[in-house]
């Protein structure tokens, strides 16, 4: 051999000893790894890693997205909204402060305004996105898949957890995503986000779960889930898939100092959307439980002044007089540890729990109070916030009034909430549709005072006025909007 015999020359016997002990080595390690291989355990399927498998989700689940655009008419056109004297102000007031100029146009030419996404939740037409999204939208625009575009209607919304419920007309049956159950989910799991980032539509990013029940200083009902999935501006509405395929939150906000998706990203979970959705259904809004009681978390001095082992539950610093929580006497130092079994780790555990029992319910509280054990019932009320700012619902609105445009009589609960002297009298529009009301630059919230030069006080008297409007023949209405009085004018063709 040309190998024996170089070695041979160079080294002599030992290099043939060398050179026939070497394949014999090799042998024997060959042997003994074999041995080894052969002796250790097989990996079972069930112990295997196997990778997320990306593309399969999103071509199972992405149909089902949709992009969602909004249209806005501008509200400065001087021949429909003006105030008082406008013509006399000052060019830089008339700039400043929403006048148009002779040479700036006042248009009425639909803008755009936000983008985001959504998701189809049933076959006829139901679809899931954030309020932000949608908020003083005058038309909202539904891209479907299939590159088709529908005008959808605003069935309800919930400005507190960001929710809004629209409805699309469906001449087939839609694709529709499965909702999971977001109580299973567990920080570390793989989880993805379709949507439409800057408008790139059907936008894939993927990411793990990184925490639950995050409660955010801005929304202190939502039990968010907070993850690493890339979330950008147009991503928002859209939903967050586990690797079953399942929607488990809805991407609503991302904390970032870049204003990209270098930061923490929260969605709100699938459990408390389909507690939410339920009610936007059947009366376009959401109620939510009230105890009446401001708290403070609980650290490590006040925990051992208040005799507790370790920091844990809601302090009581405060009692709202005559609220659900003063009536059933709790008192500024209770710590609330409980509510109906389910144990108050943090302060911010707290308004989450009692937000989804419904008003008039009872609620079991456990507390500590002077280092003892309490439990009291309280009856439990609703969110006064809710109960006064009927603006903040989308009612549905009634489809038989000429302007479609929904009303109620303005009381002193809706006069605190737009901060409005005691002297003023009207109605507070609480819903529209795609009518009149909407193309003449109504929002929800504005109050009406007088309906074609007549006073109107009352809800009915509105509807009366309603009817008897003219044809062909302009129409003024005074509307006061921020405690601002202004005149609309507008036309009826029927």
């Amino acid at each position: 051999m040309k190998v024996g015999k170089t070695i041979l020359m160079r080294g002599g016997m030992k290099g043939i000893s060398r050179l026939f002990k070497k394949p014999l080595q090799i042998i024997g390690a060959c042997l003994l790894t074999t041995q080894l291989v052969a002796a250790a355990p097989i990996p079972s399927s069930a112990n295997m890693q196997v990778l997320p498998d990306f593309a399969s989700l999103f071509e199972q689940a992405s149909p089902a997205v949709v992009n969602i655009s909004t249209l806005s008419t501008p509200k400065n056109n001087r021949s429909q909204f003006y105030g008082p004297g406008a013509e006399d102000l000052p060019e830089i007031f008339r700039r400043y402060f929403g006048v148009p100029m002779p040479d700036e146009p006042s248009g009425g030419r639909p803008q755009p305004m936000s983008l985001g996404s959504g998701f189809i939740i049933s076959e006829d037409g139901y679809i899931l996105t954030n309020n932000h999204v949608i908020d003083g939208a005058d038309t909202i625009i539904v891209r479907l898949s299939d590159r088709s575009e529908k005008t959808a209607e605003l069935i309800g919304a919930d400005k507190r957890s960001d929710l809004a419920l629209l409805k699309i007309k469906a001449d087939r049956s839609l694709p529709v995503v499965k909702m999971g159950d977001s109580d299973k989910v567990r920080p570390g799991e793989w989880v993805a986000a379709i949507g439409s980032p800057f408008n790139f539509e059907y936008s894939i990013t993927k990411g793990i779960v990184s925490a639950k029940n995050r409660s955010l200083p801005s929304d202190s009902y939502v039990p968010f889930i907070q993850t690493d999935v890339p979330i950008n501006p147009g991503n928002s509405g859209g939903p967050l898939f586990n690797m079953e395929g399942e929607v488990i939150g809805i991407n609503s906000q991302i904390f970032t100092r870049s204003g990209g998706f270098m930061g923490l990203s929260f969605a709100i979970p699938a459990n408390h959307v389909d507690w939410a959705v339920a009610q936007l259904k059947e009366k376009g809004y959401v109620t939510r439980g009230w105890l009446g009681v401001a708290i403070q978390e609980v650290d490590r001095d006040l925990a051992e002044s208040f005799g507790l082992d370790k920091p844990m539950g809601a302090l009581i610093s405060q009692v709202v007089p005559g609220g659900p929580a003063d009536k059933a006497k709790l008192q500024p130092g209770d710590v609330i540890i409980k509510l109906n079994g389910r144990d108050i780790l943090r302060s911010g555990s707290l308004p989450m729990a009692v937000g989804v029992i419904t008003p008039g319910n009872d609620a079991e509280v456990e507390l500590i109070r002077n280092g003892k054990r309490k439990t009291l019932k309280v009856e439990v009320g609703e969110l006064p916030d809710e109960q006064s700012s009927r603006t903040e619902r989308k009612a549905k609105p009634d489809t038989r009034n000429r302007l479609g445009v929904q009303v109620e009589t303005l009381d002193d609960d809706y006069r605190n909430k737009l901060r409005l002297g005691e002297n003023t009298e009207g109605v507070v529009v609480t819903g529209l549709t795609s009518g009149v009301g909407r193309s003449i630059g109504l929002r929800q919230g504005d109050v009406i005072t007088h309906l074609n030069n007549q006073p109107v006080q009352k809800a009915k008297e509105f509807e009366v006025a309603v009817r008897k409007l003219p044809k062909d023949r302009s129409i003024s209405m005074r509307v006061v909007r921020q405690r601002q009085p202004a005149y609309i004018s507008f036309r009826l063709t029927d």
